[in-house]
C-alpha cells in the first residue's frame, strides 16, 4: 500500500454502513463496484474524489431507489388485487365499515372532548364549583357571596366571575321572542377574550347592584330581530321587565354559554343573596404557570375560611377548579368515551376479519411466493410486497370510511332531538384526517402483518411439491385462521352484550310508571310582561282568565299552571320539619312545585290522602301538599296531614306551612333512579307560575295554535316558547340512552355480520381445500348428513370456543356500561341468553351453507380433478 494511502478495510466497511440507506438488493453489488475502483485509483486525490463520488452517489440515488421499488412494489399489488375483486372489494368494505364507524364516532369526541373552545387560551379556563363530598352527583354552583369572596382573596386565579343562564323576553320591533340569555359579571367577559363586533363589552361599573341597565346582543339576534341595524348600540329596548340600552353586539361564533343571544349584567349584591342559594356558576383563568391542581388546592382553602368567616353557612361542601372544557363535556363524556371502547371493538373485529380473507388468500399464493424466493426474491421483498397490498386495501377502505363518515355524520346527528350547544363542532378538522390516516396506517398492519409473515415463511420444498392442493395448508395457518374466526365472535359477542344491555335499559326507562300519564298533555311557557302582571290580586286574576280561555278551547279536558314542567320543574331547598332542629350541614334538601288547581288532575296524579289544592289557598298560601316518599321519609308510620316544614336556613325565621294532602310518587326531575321526594306550594302573591300543562282528548298538537291564539287573544304581548308534548320531552330527557342504544345496536348488527363472514368463508375455505377428501369420503360409502355434520361440528366448535371467550370478556367490559343502564344490571342473565341464541343461530347458518356445498360434491368429479 502506498504511504498515506488510507487502508481499504477500514474505507469499505465505512461504505457498507452508508450503503444501509440503499434497498437490501443494491447493496453487495454497489459494494463491489466501489471496491474495484478504489483498487483502480492511486493518487490521493483521486481517491478522495472516488469516496466523495461515491457517498453523494449513495445520497442521491438511495432515495430513489427505494420510492422505485416501493413503486413497483404498489403497482404490482395493484395488479394482483385486481385479479382477485372479489376479495379486495370484500376487503375494502369491511374496512369501510370498521374505519368509517370509528371516525364516526371520533368525530363525536373531537367535538365534545378534544376541539379547543372557542376563546382565547381556552386550556388555562376553568370551572370553579362547590360539590357535596357525600353525595358527589350534588355538584356545579357557587353561592353568589362565595364566589365574590374568592374573587377577592385569589393569588391563583384571575378575571374570576359568575353567571346564570335563563329565558329573556324582548318585546318591542315585533311579536314578544324569548330567546335564551344570560346575566354574568364582567370578568366573565375578560377571561374569555372575545372582543365585540360593535360597542363594547361590560365594564367593573355595570356590576354595581345600581348599576346601568345595559345589554349585550349577539350578532344573530342583532341581524334577525333588529335587522343589523349599525346604530343598535345607545339604543333602548325592552327585555322583560325593564328598558335597557344596548352597549354593544357579540359576534357569530361568540356563545356564552351553551346557546345564549344575549348577555346582562348579574348586577346582585352579596350581602343580600344567602350562601346557601346554589344557583350560580363561577369560571376564572388560571394564571401563567399555575396548574388546575393548584387552583383547586387554593380554592378547597378559601371555602374553609369563608366557612370560619361564616359558620351559619359550613353545610360541609368543598370547592374545586376544573378545565372548563370538562366541566362543560361533563354529561356527555362517559356516552362517548363507552362509544369509542364500542367501535374499538367493531375495528378490531374488522381487522381480524380482512386478516383472515388474506390468510385463506396467502394459502392459495404460497406456490407463487415459493416461486419467487427460489428465483432470489429476499423474504423481506415479499413481507414487503404484501405488506404494500393491506397498505393499499387499508388506505382505500380508510378513505371510502372517512367517506361514509362525513356523510353520515348528518343523519347521527338527526338522532339528537335537542339543541345542543354551539361550542360544540364537528366539522371535519386535521385532527379527524390525521385520527383517519393513522388508524388507516394501524390496521393496515394490524391485518396485513400475520398473513405477511405467515405466507412468505413457508417451507419452500413442500409448497412447490404440493402444487395446488394443500398448499399453504399448514398446521400453523389453520391454527391461525381459526384462532381469528374464535376471536371474532368473541369481539361480536362483547358487542351483542352491550347492544342488548342498552336496548334493554332504554326500553325499560320509556316504560316505567312516571307517576303521572304523559300521554295527550302538551306543555308550553309563557313569558308575562311583568310590570303590567305583578305578583299578587292582578298576576293571579291573569292566571284565572287565562286557565279559563284555555278549558273553552275545544278538545281539552283540563289545565292548569306550575313553575315547571315535569322532569324540568322544582328547585331545591333546605327544610326544618317542626320539632325536630337540626344544625345547617345536616338540613336536607326538597324540590317543590309551584302550582295552581287541577295540576293533579290534567297530569293524573293520584291524591293518596287530605285534600288538592283550591282557589281559596292563594290567600292563605302557606299550605303544603307533598309525596308519598316525602311523607314516609319524615313520618314513618303516621299521617303526614297537619304536620308542619319550615325551608330556609333557621335564621332566616321563614314562615310555617302545614300540609293538607298527600299525592302519589312521580318523577319530576328525571327518568333515572327512584322517583324524589317533593312538595307542591299553591301558587300566591309571591310566586305566579309560567309554565302551561293542557290535558288533551285527542292529539295536544293539533289544537297548539288554537291554545296559542286563546294566549294572545288576553295580551298579545305574551310571549309563547317551548311548545312541546310531554312524550317529546320525554324523548328530549333520553336522548342519550337513546343514542347510546342505536349505535350499539348498529355496531352489533355489524359484528354479527363479520363474524358470520369470517366463519363462512373459513369453512367454505376447508371445502374447497378438502374436496379431494371429501370425494373419497363420498366414493367409500360416507352420506351427505355425515359430511354436512363433520363441518357444522367444525364451524360450531369455533362458533364455542369464541362464546365462551367473549361472555368472560362481556361479562368484565359491561361494568363499563353501569352508570349508562337503568334498571338493568350488567350481567343482566336474559341478555346474555339472547346474545347466545342469535350468535349460535348466525354460526349454525354461517357454517350450514359451505357444509350443505360439500355434500354436493361428485366423488367422480372430485377424484378426476386430483
Amino acid at each position: 500500500m502506498p504511504a498515506g494511502r488510507p487502508s481499504e478495510s477500514r474505507i469499505l466497511r465505512l461504505y457498507r454502513k452508508s450503503l444501509s440507506l440503499y434497498p437490501l438488493e443494491f447493496r453487495e453489488e454497489y459494494c463491489l463496484v466501489f471496491s474495484d475502483r478504489w483498487r483502480e485509483e492511486r493518487s490521493p486525490a483521486g481517491l478522495l474524489i472516488v469516496c466523495l463520488e461515491a457517498l453523494a452517489g449513495v445520497l442521491r440515488e438511495a432515495p430513489k431507489e427505494h420510492w422505485n421499488m416501493i413503486l413497483q412494489d404498489l403497482r404490482y399489488a395493484i395488479r394482483i388485487l385486481r385479479r382477485d375483486s372479489a376479495m379486495t372489494l370484500a376487503a375494502i368494505v369491511i374496512l369501510a365499515l370498521g374505519i368509517g364507524s370509528t371516525t364516526l364516532v371520533f368525530s363525536l369526541a373531537n367535538g365534545l372532548l378534544l376541539r379547543p373552545l372557542p376563546y382565547v387560551q381556552p386550556d388555562r379556563l376553568v370551572a370553579v364549583e362547590e360539590y357535596n363530598p357525600k353525595n358527589p352527583s350534588e355538584f356545579g354552583s357557587v353561592p353568589f357571596p362565595n364566589s365574590m369572596d374568592v374573587s377577592a382573596r385569589t393569588q391563583l386565579l384571575e378575571n374570576f366571575g359568575a353567571y346564570g343562564q335563563g329565558a329573556a323576553t324582548l318585546r318591542g320591533d315585533g311579536a314578544a321572542e324569548q330567546v335564551l340569555g344570560a346575566s354574568l359579571t364582567s370578568p366573565v367577559f375578560r377571561a374569555l377574550g372575545v372582543a365585540p363586533l360593535l360597542g363594547r363589552v361590560l365594564a367593573l361599573a355595570d356590576d354595581d347592584p345600581n348599576g346601568p341597565k345595559v345589554v349585550i346582543l349577539g350578532e344573530e339576534l342583532w341581524r334577525r330581530r333588529y335587522g343589523s341595524d349599525p346604530r343598535i348600540v345607545g339604543r333602548s329596548i325592552e327585555i322583560g321587565q325593564s328598558r335597557r340600552t344596548v352597549i354593544g353586539v357579540m359576534p357569530a361564533n361568540f356563545h356564552f354559554p351553551a346557546r345564549a343571544e344575549l348577555w346582562m349584567p348579574l348586577q346582585l349584591d352579596a350581602a343580600k343573596v344567602p350562601r346557601t342559594d346554589y344557583g350560580l356558576q363561577a369560571m376564572a383563568r388560571l394564571k401563567p404557570g399555575v396548574s388546575v391542581e393548584q387552583a383547586s388546592a387554593e380554592a378547597q382553602s378559601l371555602l374553609q375560611q369563608i366557612h370560619r368567616d361564616h359558620p351559619a353557612a359550613d353545610n360541609g361542601w368543598r370547592m374545586r377548579a376544573v378545565p372548563l372544557r370538562d366541566s362543560f363535556s361533563v354529561d356527555y363524556r362517559k356516552a362517548v368515551i363507552t362509544l369509542l371502547a364500542a367501535v374499538t371493538i367493531l375495528l378490531l373485529l374488522a381487522c381480524a376479519n380482512v386478516s383472515n380473507l388474506l390468510l385463506v388468500k396467502a394459502s392459495v399464493r404460497a406456490r407463487e411466493m415459493a416461486v419467487r424466493m427460489a428465483l432470489g426474491a429476499t423474504r423481506r421483498r415479499l413481507i414487503r410486497q404484501l405488506i404494500s397490498e393491506s397498505v393499499i386495501l387499508g388506505l382505500t377502505g380508510g378513505a371510502l370510511g372517512v367517506g361514509l363518515a362525513y356523510a353520515g355524520l348528518p343523519a347521527l346527528l338527526s338522532l339528537i332531538p335537542v339543541e345542543l350547544p354551539r361550542w360544540m363542532d364537528f366539522s371535519v378538522d386535521a385532527r379527524l384526517l390525521f385520527f383517519a390516516l393513522a388508524v388507516s396506517l394501524v390496521t393496515s398492519f394490524g391485518f396485513g402483518i400475520a398473513p405477511a409473515f405467515g405466507s412468505s415463511g413457508g417451507d419452500l420444498t413442500a409448497a412447490l411439491k404440493d402444487g395446488s392442493r394443500g398448499a399453504g395448508s399448514g398446521l400453523r395457518q389453520k391454527l391461525l385462521r381459526n384462532a381469528l374466526v374464535a376471536g371474532e365472535v368473541a369481539l361480536c359477542v362483547i358487542l351483542l352484550a352491550g347492544a342488548g344491555l342498552t336496548v334493554r335499559s332504554f326500553f325499560a326507562m320509556t316504560h316505567q310508571s312516571l307517576g303521572y300519564r304523559p300521554e295527550h298533555v302538551l306543555s308550553l311557557e309563557v313569558s308575562y310582561p311583568w310590570k303590567r302582571y305583578p305578583d299578587g290580586p292582578q298576576a293571579h286574576e291573569m292566571l284565572r282568565r287565562l286557565t279559563t280561555e284555555v278549558d273553552s278551547v275545544p278538545g281539552i279536558a283540563s289545565s292548569a299552571f306550575s313553575s315547571g314542567i315535569p322532569l324540568h320543574d322544582g328547585w331545591w331547598r333546605i327544610f326544618t320539619v317542626e320539632g325536630r332542629p337540626r344544625s345547617l350541614k345536616d338540613m336536607p334538601l326538597v324540590s317543590h312545585v309551584v302550582i295552581t288547581p287541577g295540576y293533579f288532575r290534567t297530569l293524573q296524579i293520584p291524591l293518596l290522602q287530605g285534600r288538592e289544592f283550591a282557589e281559596a289557598d292563594f290567600a292563605q298560601p302557606h299550605v303544603l301538599i307533598v309525596t308519598q316518599r316525602f311523607a314516609k321519609q319524615n313520618w314513618p308510620g303516621e299521617s303526614a296531614i297537619g304536620k308542619r316544614i319550615r325551608f330556609g336556613p333557621p335564621k332566616d325565621n321563614e314562615p310555617w306551612h302545614t300540609i293538607v294532602g298527600v299525592v302519589a310518587d312521580n318523577k319530576h326531575e328525571g327518568m333515572k333512579g327512584i322517583a324524589k321526594p317533593a312538595v307542591y306550594l299553591p301558587y300566591s302573591a309571591d310566586n305566579t307560575p309560567a309554565s302551561l300543562l293542557a290535558r288533551a282528548t285527542g292529539d295536544p298538537l293539533k289544537i297548539a295554535q288554537a291554545i296559542e291564539a286563546r294566549i294572545a287573544g288576553v295580551d298579545p304581548d305574551f310571549a309563547i316558547s317551548h311548545v312541546l308534548t310531554l312524550p317529546q320531552l320525554i324523548e328530549r330527557v333520553t336522548w342519550q340512552d337513546h343514542f347510546l342504544s342505536v349505535l350499539f345496536a348498529a355496531f352489533a348488527a355489524m359484528a354479527l355480520g363479520l363474524a358470520a363472514v369470517g366463519l363462512y368463508a373459513v369453512l367454505s375455505y376447508t371445502v374447497s381445500l378438502h374436496t379431494h377428501e371429501i370425494g373419497i369420503r363420498m366414493a367409500l360409502g360416507a352420506s351427505s348428513s355425515s359430511v354436512r355434520y363433520l363441518l357444522l361440528r367444525q364451524g360450531l366448535g369455533l362458533a364455542g370456543a369464541g362464546l365462551c371467550a367473549g361472555m368472560i370478556a362481556a361479562l368484565a367490559l359491561t361494568q363499563l356500561l353501569k352508570a349508562q343502564l337503568y334498571e338493568i344490571s350488567p350481567m343482566d342473565p336474559p341478555t346474555y341468553l339472547a346474545a347466545l341464541v342469535v350468535l349460535i343461530a348466525v354460526a349454525a347458518l354461517a357454517a350450514f351453507l359451505p357444509a350443505r356445498r360439500a355434500t354436493r360434491v361428485d366423488p367422480v368429479i372430485a377424484l378426476r380433478c386430483e
